[in-house]
Formats: C-alpha cells, sequence, structure tokens
C-alpha cells in the first residue's frame, strides 16, 4: 500500500469517493471477478475502504457474491449486468 494513504480516514472522507470509486471497482470487475484483497491491492486503498465501496454496490445489485469464500473466507465478487431493467425500458 503507497505511504501516502497511512491515515485512516472517516466515513465521511470515504464515503465522498464512493463515485469515483464505484466506476473504478466496476471496471475490474467487468474483467474477473475479485476479492476484497485483491481489489485493495489493484486500486491502493485499505481494504476497510473497499469493503464499504464494495458493499455499496453489492447493495444496489450491481455486484454479487461469487462460488465459496476462499481459506481467508473472502468471497470473489463479480459484476452483474442489469438485464431486465435493460428490457423493460425497451419494451
Amino acid at each position: 500500500m503507497s505511504t501516502v494513504k497511512t491515515h485512516m480516514r472517516d466515513m465521511l472522507e470515504i464515503a465522498q469517493d464512493e463515485f469515483i470509486m464505484r466506476s473504478r471497482i466496476l471496471d475490474i470487475l467487468k474483467e474477473e471477478p475479485k476479492t476484497i484483497l485483491e481489489l485493495a491491492e489493484i486500486l491502493d486503498y485499505p481494504s476497510r475502504e473497499i469493503t464499504v465501496w464494495l458493499f455499496g454496490l453489492r447493495r444496489y445489485g450491481e455486484v454479487e457474491e461469487v462460488g465459496r469464500p476462499d481459506v481467508d473466507g473472502y468471497f470473489k465478487y463479480e459484476f452483474v449486468e442489469k438485464q431486465e431493467e435493460e428490457e423493460e425500458s425497451h419494451a
């Protein structure tokens, strides 16, 4: 992890970055499923912050868990395509 981001940010700071990080996380997950730790390493952010953003995406159905957790208990998350909404808007 970068030495620039060593202080623990509060939830307000983390939430303010949600819209920026949302697209970055989704772009990664569109290629292949990743765990929270893998996303944290790729994006160079603490896993605590990745968890907040990822669970927001999960809550709104943009990502979901895949398979079983790894040996450390981490699920992989994948991008969920919104087919139903697209089909309804074209009807």
